[in-house]
């Protein structure tokens, strides 16, 4: 999404939000202030002089860190490898790691953080990965920290830490700039919030003078309101505030409290043992159930075997031990093209691995899997007119931006391109379908469509497995949750019994009373 005139002041010593809805621009301002971008018109101030930032290395020299949504680190390294690296002490022409570890160790105990400097990256947990990252941006002097969707992977009291480390950055006079499609964690955390849209800072409020509501008729604009937001009730908050219900990133009311699933199954697995890329045991002993008709949940932080379960589950990664169904066929056996014919849609974690052709145009990344029938096809040739009239359908009812059948996938947002792998799973009617953190990276009115659509797709009779970081997201969507650790199911809570903070301690290890 390109800038047109977007305007930002960032002053010392607050925690500024910047929200808006997907390709309205968050990214491209941020990428600017770091560097990594450069501005074709306007001006860039620091302390009221004119700066122009050729790269990353410039905005570190002048004390701005960025910590992005998808980690920057080097998992073989150690923590203080990390935090130094690029930057390291030595002595005799050779990485001095004891005086690094003691560098790195000051600088963490400085602003609060408990790391070992010596512990290798790829043993720690994600919300200590994170802590990495910042005290990596802090050790090279930042005074402002951009963080994008810090919480997007952190179980609740992870996020909960993190906010506390935000308000501590700010009380020792470091700017905290948050990226967040949460609106309810917003509202806790800032100070200020800055809206963006299509491109533009169309509103900057106070945290405490405004509302969820009113932050999100702010970001989808007064005349989109009713369309973006179709399905989204506004409900009273429990201090009195607004909040937005179903997948905006705030607290939700649930439906259909405690009803047991009545649909045939068409997932019973029992015991289910698979090996992760490393080698490494990933799943260990797994047993699920999915009905007809209803949404499960899968509940994690991230890397306890969820994305494998969802490959096993799509024919992408074989079975070591264990047996199941899957839609009257064995597991054992299945493979992608197996699972299709079965009639499982997938929507991965890694859309541009596993889901697209991001050369290809958009319409030709819709009719994919399904290239060979109607309306994509017409006997043996492509049936183009067919083909271009399904691909502008969806993407007018999942409101993809810009709505051009023609444009290379590679040409989208992030979040525009998700929504049409969303779009094209769900429009091939599944009997399964297997999701993978399907509103990561959207906006709300783009999550309130997809949640819906999801509720659709189950109304229908389909059972969906929905593989989901976001607590909020399983709270507001599943019938049934199974919680995972280590490979292992440590919960398994009927709508009845779901609760977040209970879920959160299942994800981090402990044992489940339930099911």
């Amino acid at each position: 999404m390109s800038l047109e005139d977007a305007s930002l002041d960032i002053v010392p010593g607050e925690l500024l939000a910047v929200v808006g809805e997907n390709g309205a621009g968050k990214s491209s301002l941020m990428n600017v202030l770091y560097g990594l971008y450069h501005p074709d018109a306007g001006t860039f101030l620091m302390d009221g002089k004119p700066v122009r930032l050729k790269s990353p290395r410039d905005a570190i020299a002048r004390g701005i860190g960025m910590v992005h949504q998808h980690f920057m680190l080097v998992p073989t390294l150690t923590v203080a490898e990390n935090v130094v690296l690029g930057r390291e002490p030595t002595k005799r022409g050779l990485l001095d790691l004891d005086r690094a570890c003691d560098e790195v160790a000051a600088t963490a105990k400085r602003f609060g953080f408990q790391l070992d400097p010596r512990a290798r990256v790829d043993t720690l947990t994600v919300g200590s990965q994170q802590k990495v990252e910042i005290v990596k941006a802090l050790h090279r002097g930042a005074q402002v920290l951009i963080l994008d969707e810090p919480t997007a992977v952190l179980t609740p009291q992870e996020s909960d830490e993190l906010a506390q480390v935000m308000r501590g950055l700010v009380q020792q006079g470091r700017t905290v700039v948050l990226i967040s499609h949460k609106l309810k964690e917003v509202l806790g955390v800032a100070d200020r919030v800055a809206v963006m849209r299509r491109g533009r800072t169309v509103a900057e409020v106070r945290a405490s003078e405004t509302t969820v509501s009113a932050l999100a008729s702010l970001m989808v604009g007064e005349g989109s309101r009713g369309a973006a937001l179709t399905g989204v009730p506004v409900t009273a908050g429990p201090s009195g505030s607004d909040t937005v219900a179903a997948g905006a990133g705030t607290a939700s009311t649930r439906s259909d409290e405690g009803t047991a699933p009545s649909g045939p199954i068409v997932l019973d697995a029992k015991d289910l043992r698979a090996k992760g890329d490393n080698g490494r045991p990933a799943l260990q002993g797994v047993s699920l159930t999915v009905h007809a008709g209803e949404i499960v949940g899968i509940a994690g932080v991230d890397g306890n075997g969820q994305r494998e379960l969802a490959e096993v589950l799509t024919g992408l990664r074989a079975l070591d031990g264990g047996e199941g169904t899957l839609l009257g066929g064995p597991l054992a056996d299945l493979t992608p093209a197996r699972a299709k014919a079965r009639g499982v849609g997938h929507v991965p974690e890694d859309r541009l691995a596993r889901a697209v052709v991001k050369a290809m145009s958009v319409e030709e990344n819709v009719a994919l899997g399904r290239h060979r029938q109607p309306p994509f096809a017409r006997g043996p040739w492509v049936d183009f007119k067919g083909r271009r009239e399904r691909t502008n359908q969806l993407l007018t009812t999942y409101d993809v931006r810009p709505p051009d059948p023609t444009m290379a996938l590679q040409a989208m947002s992030g979040g525009n391109q998700q929504k049409v792998v969303v779009a094209r799973e769900l429009d091939a009617d599944p009997k399964l379908l297997v999701v993978v953190q399907p509103t990561r990276g959207l906006d709300i009115g783009a999550v309130a469509q997809v949640h819906a659509r999801l509720r659709e797709a189950k109304a229908r009779g389909a059972g969906v497995v929905m593989v989901s970081l976001d607590l909020e997201e399983v709270l507001a969507l599943s019938d049934r949750v199974y919680v995972l650790y280590e490979g292992r199911v440590t919960g398994h809570f009927p709508r009845k019994d779901l609760d977040e903070r209970e879920l959160g301690r299942r994800m981090l290890g402990a044992e489940s009373d339930h099911g």
